[in-house]
């Protein structure tokens, strides 16, 4: 059986890296980099836009691809961009097969998208992740106050260092 990676967010993936087509630098452009070059996040951007009809989302969609800064985009017609792109978002499960409340092992009230939204529990892995760092962060502190700060430009270590030992008295013989 194989097990993929599941991220929130990440059913919009195939939406997000899709090309949109070159930009004023011959660079290609994605919706990703286009939403990002627009100030708008483009993970709550593709999630509106997978929840509203398809019509209005290729409006939306096309007006922002109008918006984009000059460049070979700005002469070509949004309309059939936005259609190709709105496509490969995922549709809600309403309307595309049952909904979460009539699948088995869904509890009762759940929402369709509560999978990926505000209300997903974290990952085991995630949060087993968050606490190796913390720990990894307090003994790097821990370690980090108890070492000896070193001398600066010949100044005298204190007297309880191990290096004032060491180091020969100025003039032994006078």
């Amino acid at each position: 059986m194989t097990r993929t990676a599941s991220f929130p967010g990440s059913e919009f993936n195939a939406f997000l890296f899709a090309p949109i087509g070159e930009d004023g630098n011959g660079m290609l452009l994605s919706v990703l980099s286009a939403l990002a070059r627009l100030d708008v996040d483009p993970w709550q951007e593709a999630a509106a836009l997978a929840r509203l009809p398809g019509k209005t989302a290729v409006q939306r969609l096309a007006a922002l691809i109008a918006a984009l800064p000059d460049g070979p985009l700005a002469h070509r017609d949004p309309g059939p961009i936005a259609t190709r792109l709105i496509a490969l978002l995922p549709r809600p499960a309403s309307v595309v097969g049952p909904s979460r409340s009539t699948l088995p092992g869904v509890r009762a009230g759940a929402s369709a998208g509560a999978g990926a939204g505000a209300g997903a529990t974290p990952n085991s892995r995630t949060v087993l992740f968050m606490l190796f760092m913390a720990c990894l962060l307090g003994v790097q502190f821990i370690m980090a106050s108890h070492q000896v700060p070193a001398p600066v430009d010949g100044a005298q270590a204190p007297a309880s260092s191990p290096a004032v030992s060491r180091i020969a008295p100025a003039n032994p013989g006078r």
